[in-house]
């Protein structure tokens, strides 16, 4: 089943028939040694970290991906009101957070 993500409260053209509760997918992920220092020596010149800017989108996917399995595994074909938090967890770990409302919706 596919799981349609929106970060409005609802989808264009589809009604919400039922709210299933919170749909949550969460990584954490660390810095690589090696990476960090290309990063240091990066960050004196300027220009974008794109180590890091990858690791990110990673953790996003990855993030995204188990909120919607959260969703389809509460029965929901959609999550809506999709946002993202972040935190540290350990020195040079920190954690992605993807969350929203798991809800049953059908085509107007």
């Amino acid at each position: 089943m596919e799981i349609m993500t929106s970060n409005t409260e609802t989808i264009p053209g589809f009604k919400i028939t039922k709210s299933l509760g919170v749909a949550t997918g969460s990584t954490v992920r660390a810095k690589h040694i090696g990476k960090d220092i290309l990063a240091g020596l990066k960050n004196i010149v300027g220009g974008e970290l794109k180590a890091y800017t990858e690791l990110l989108m990673e953790a996003r996917t990855e993030a995204l991906g188990r909120m919607m399995m959260d969703g389809a595994q509460r029965g929901a074909n959609a999550v809506v009101n999709v946002r993202f938090a972040t935190s540290s967890v350990a020195g040079g770990a920190a954690e992605l957070f993807a969350y929203g409302t798991a809800v049953i919706v059908e085509q107007e």
